[in-house]
């Protein structure tokens, strides 16, 4: 089966222009003019539609895309078990996380792991919105690490860890000694109704931070201020840490900027918002040995952190 005439027509699908598809594949865009004339006359019809620059798939070629997704998926995975049966010393990881998720979780993990396979190599993509969907379309990547998800045709899901979202406060905001501890919270609760005019800093209500305060003020009774809103979560908690407002943060984060900026976290709500950190990977595709001791590992260290 040649494998490379899928990678062809692939990398044309993906960027709908023969140029940028034949920078990736770094050969020259009239080979690649030829290579596609060359798949659609012995197809029999055509790929592609012209329009403008653009190369959008046919009927046909949509048909052509799903078998060489599947074709390619299948020798990815071959390859995989093949390297693995070789040898457990030699191979390689990527995963996927949100943008500055891994800089909370892979110090944690990464020292089991590198001591227990050193010489596999990981590759870190972040992804923006879509992750799961990106684990699907893309063969080369093995696994996602993220929270804001849904069961999604096609993908298995290992809850790594459950973390609890958090009030972060200044460190020497006037309500920073007013926790109490309370069964069921690993951390200082407060009254979040303590805090009804203190201003905020919040994330988008489209994402799971932002959800969980429109929950917390609608438990409580209470509108605060917001002056700011983020997608991302350092920046929010290091303008918390500036004295700018308050913000609501998963634990993960806390504990990672926690020794890099002063501030107080606490338990809010009764009962507390948590948020599930899974690994997400396709259905039946194949896990090296390695593989799996990541998810092990992974799933040892963010319990136990």
């Amino acid at each position: 089966m040649d494998f490379q005439k899928f990678e062809y027509f692939m990398a044309i699908a993906k960027h709908r222009n023969l140029t940028k598809a034949s920078q990736e594949l770094y050969i020259s865009q009239p080979t690649l003019t030829k290579f596609l004339q060359k798949l659609e006359q012995e197809l029999g019809g055509k790929l592609f539609r012209r329009n403008g620059h653009n190369y959008d798939l046919t009927f046909l070629g949509q048909r052509y895309y799903d078998y060489a997704q599947k074709a390619l998926t299948l020798n990815q995975d071959w390859e995989k078990e093949l390297q693995d049966m070789r040898s457990s010393y030699e191979g390689e990881l990527n995963i996927a996380f949100p943008p500055m998720r891994s800089v909370c979780i892979l110090p944690k993990i990464l020292p089991a792991f590198h001591t227990k396979h050193p010489g596999v190599r990981i590759n870190i993509y972040e992804q923006g919105h879509n992750i799961q969907d990106s684990l699907l379309a893309d063969g080369k990547l093995d696994f996602a690490i993220f929270s804001n998800w849904h069961p999604l045709s096609g993908l298995s899901y290992e809850v790594l860890t459950v973390e609890e979202i958090l009030l972060i406060l200044p460190s020497d905001h006037p309500l920073a000694d007013r926790g109490i501890q309370r069964d069921g919270f690993r951390y200082p609760w407060l009254d979040l109704g303590l805090l009804a005019d203190n201003p905020f800093i919040l994330h988008f209500p489209d994402q799971n931070t932002g959800r969980a305060a429109s929950q917390l003020f609608e438990q409580y009774h209470i509108q605060p201020p917001v002056h700011f809103r983020s997608r991302n979560n350092q920046l929010c908690i290091q303008l918390v840490s500036k004295g700018l407002g308050a913000c609501f943060s998963p634990e993960t984060y806390v504990q990672y900027t926690s020794s890099i900026w002063p501030l107080q976290a606490f338990s809010v709500g009764n009962p507390g918002l948590t948020n599930q950190l899974v690994l997400a990977y396709r259905q039946n595709s194949y896990l090296s040995t390695y593989a799996q001791d990541f998810i092990t590992i992974a799933r040892e260290c963010l319990q136990h952190c």
